[in-house]
């Protein structure tokens, strides 16, 4: 248990601040209230739409495209400096992974994500 003293002060010292900022803003911020703080506010500006809008498909793909090529870059990086230790069953699984997430991004143009309108 001896080596885990540190964590588990770290731990409790990012709870006691955490709490202890939400006990002073609560007991010592101003409490004010009225219509315009109230109101509903994204990224500094007012919303145009109703927020239980329903999404198009489009977007999802679009989501989808950024994790198949976001999640690709995060695995070659560190695949490219180990490249010379994994050896060919490292290039194999490496292909393998490439070659799902071609797949992938094969669906994600045939269903039309890549033609912005």
């Amino acid at each position: 248990m001896n080596p885990y003293i540190p964590v588990l002060m770290m731990l409790f010292l990012a709870a006691a601040t955490a709490a202890g900022m939400i006990v002073a803003t609560t007991y010592i911020g101003p409490k004010k209230k009225f219509a315009e703080k109230m109101e509903v506010f994204e990224c500094g500006e007012s919303p145009i739409v109703n927020p239980k809008q329903r999404f198009s498909v489009k977007f999802y793909l679009v989501a989808l495209f950024f994790v198949i090529f976001d999640i690709e870059t995060v695995f070659l990086y560190p695949w490219a400096v180990l490249f010379n230790d994994l050896g060919w069953f490292g290039f194999v699984e490496m292909m393998l992974f490439v070659f799902i997430l071609a797949v992938g991004l094969a669906y994600i143009w045939r269903r039309g994500a890549l033609e912005w309108d």
